[in-house]
């Protein structure tokens, strides 16, 4: 990997410049000015960190890193504010895509392909329990992760809840669902949840819902992979709207 920068002055200055790291390892037993105020920075921001020995930061890089290295994300995340303003502004009807504990780079990817591939305007990750826009999650996207806007939000619940004032209807499709998809108005402005496949969505989105449907299947697998739940939900989508 090369999206990393490291040493105490530089992961310092980056994170006051605004450019917030996906992640910082730092050295156990690290002591000193320096490394108390970039702790400062990292806690007072909340951005994740591990305290690590030394061996493993050497094995990222054999120069002077001084106990500290921070990974960059590879692309800027964007204001889910700023991209609902975009969308209403240009008059098209609002798709965006939430990821509920999604942690796999993989499935990440191959949802982020779905979505761009299905013309959605937006991504929404939390920023923790969320894998995140990575060299290998961009990889697995085919390249999709750079096309379309990736939010990164503090709380999935807040994002939920400023779509639903937006007038986005918020839609969770998950294999417990209440009634099939396509039955589902999707044409409408439209915000769907999707979670990861062991925990499924979060019981507080679940609440905040205005709809949970499910993809009917004929198998005795109990499930798809959530990769395939967002193609068949987002293309179901565009179906629906290009009708």
């Amino acid at each position: 990997m090369d999206n990393f920068i490291f040493g105490l002055h530089p992961v310092s200055e980056s994170i006051e410049s605004g450019k917030t790291p996906e992640k910082v390892l730092m050295q156990k037993g690290l002591q000193g000015d320096h490394f108390h105020r970039l702790f400062s920075l990292v806690r007072d921001r909340k951005i994740p960190f591990q305290m690590v020995p030394v061996e493993r930061l050497n094995k990222i890089t054999r120069q002077n890193h001084q106990g500290v290295i921070a990974f960059l994300p590879v692309t800027e995340y964007h204001s889910l504010e700023d991209v609902v303003s975009e969308v209403v502004d240009s008059g098209e009807t609002a798709l965006i895509v939430l990821l509920d504990g999604i942690t796999d780079v993989r499935n990440l990817g191959a949802v982020a392909r779905s979505a761009e591939c299905a013309g959605a305007h937006a991504l929404v990750l939390p920023e923790k329990g969320s894998a995140g826009v990575t060299a290998d999650s961009v990889k697995a996207s085919a390249g999709a992760l750079l096309r379309i806007p990736v939010c990164r939000v503090p709380n999935l619940l807040q994002a939920v809840a400023f779509l639903k004032e937006c007038g986005i209807r918020v839609v969770i499709s998950e294999s417990r669902g209440r009634h099939p998809i396509y039955k589902e108005d999707l044409a409408k402005p439209l915000a769907v949840v999707l979670g990861s496949e062991d925990r499924g969505v979060s019981k507080a989105v679940k609440q905040m819902a205005d709809s949970i449907v499910y993809i009917p299947m004929k198998g005795k697998t109990g499930s798809l992979n959530v990769s395939v739940a967002a193609g068949v939900t987002l293309f179901e989508t565009l179906r629906q709207r290009l009708a």
